[in-house]
């Protein structure tokens, strides 16, 4: 079992920036990719971003440009830096380790809200 934790959510005025992080309990570099999802009050999750093992990254249309992912496999850590935020991108975001066949771990998630 990993455990991922989610932190650095809050609230922000439309234009601020959060960086979340979302550290691990075990090596992210035994995962395919890491990616970050978020959920709206009477929405679906959806994918935000993603990276890989090789760094590769992939975005949400909604977040390109704005939004960037990194990982620091020697902490663990995967990071979204979201700038420019919208009213539109608050959402309880959740962290997810990927495998070979989808998601296998998640967090607990971490409130975002923005403000207008």
């Amino acid at each position: 079992q990993v455990h991922l934790v989610e932190s650095g959510g809050g609230l922000v005025q439309a234009g601020g920036s959060l960086r979340l992080s979302c550290t691990a309990s075990a090596s992210i570099g035994s995962f395919n990719a890491m990616n970050w999802n978020r959920q709206a009050p009477g929405k679906q999750r959806e994918l935000v971003a993603l990276i890989t093992i090789d760094g590769n990254t992939n975005y949400a249309d909604s977040v390109k440009g704005r939004f960037t992912i990194s990982r620091d496999n020697a902490k663990n850590t995967v990071y979204l830096q979201m700038n420019s935020l919208k009213p539109e991108d608050t959402a309880v975001y959740y962290c997810a380790a990927v495998s070979a066949y989808g998601p296998v771990y998640w967090g607990q998630g971490t409130q975002v809200t923005v403000s207008s």
